[in-house]
């Protein structure tokens, strides 16, 4: 009964003009007024800014802030893979011959979070690996390694709450909530699906890289708020070095060494 409740609300507070109002404060320069507060709530640190607090005109521009140069050392070893985000890394698996994973008790059918059985077919055997970002963290997207990018979409429109009560009590939220999706090949051909998975009430998830080739630890995407990231390696890619995870996940930052390439397929 519960979850059925707490299920109805989502759906009833996830409506389009609940939406429309959260989006239209957070970017508004009114909003700037709640900065300082938000960054003390959620002991942002200030030193690793491009930018003085007073400089951001609103919570939406602090909240997809960048960082100083410097901030965020990429892992130069050619046989690594590095962490797209700063956030908690709450999961990895292997995705069984189903096409299937689960999280938080919820089985997810890899078919329905791609959009297609034919990309879900390519991902069998190989490994998802979750990452939640909190509002503290820094919300902006790099690639976890060297690629072509192949395709680009967007699925679902709606969004649950993507936060570990959410993951457990929504119905679905990484299938259905609005996603977008890049595939990228390798060197060898293999390839990997970066999905960046939208939050409950904003949606934006604001492209920036126009290239083809996106290079490792390269930002190319951010969040205007949110969320969550889901990276799908294609089988006998990815050796997980963090697969000792304990509850409640692993503290990473974007460019640190989460895995390496199997089988001597590196970046160069």
């Amino acid at each position: 009964m519960k979850l059925k409740l707490y299920r109805k609300f989502v759906e009833l507070s996830n409506h389009p003009l609940t939406s429309s109002i959260l989006r239209n404060f957070t970017s508004s320069t009114f909003s700037r007024y709640v900065n300082r507060s938000f960054v003390k709530t959620y002991k942002i640190d200030e030193n690793e800014m491009e930018k003085s607090i007073d400089s951001y005109q609103s919570l939406q521009e602090l909240f997809s802030r960048k960082l100083r140069e410097g901030s965020r050392p990429i892992d130069e070893d050619p046989s690594s893979i590095v962490s797209p985000v700063d956030g908690v890394l709450t999961h990895t698996e292997e995705i069984d011959e189903h096409e299937a994973f689960t999280v938080k008790g919820q089985t997810y059918d890899l078919s329905t979070l791609l959009g297609s059985e034919e990309l879900a077919e390519r991902y069998i055997g190989g490994t998802v690996l979750l990452f939640y970002l909190s509002p503290q963290d820094y919300h902006r997207i790099h690639s976890p390694v060297t690629g072509e990018m192949v395709k680009r979409w967007a699925l679902g429109s709606r969004s649950a709450p993507v936060n570990p009560f959410g993951l457990k009590h929504a119905d679905q939220p990484l299938s259905k909530n609005y996603r977008l999706m890049t595939e990228l090949e390798m060197q060898g051909g293999k390839r990997v699906n970066i999905a960046k998975v939208g939050a409950m009430n904003v949606n934006s998830i604001q492209v920036l890289h126009k290239e083809k080739t996106l290079h490792k630890g390269e930002e190319f995407a951010f969040f205007s708020f949110g969320s969550s990231v889901l990276l799908l390696f294609e089988k006998g890619t990815f050796q997980n070095e963090c697969s000792h995870i304990q509850e409640g996940g692993k503290k990473v930052r974007q460019g640190e060494r989460i895995g390496s390439f199997i089988n001597g397929i590196s970046e160069t």
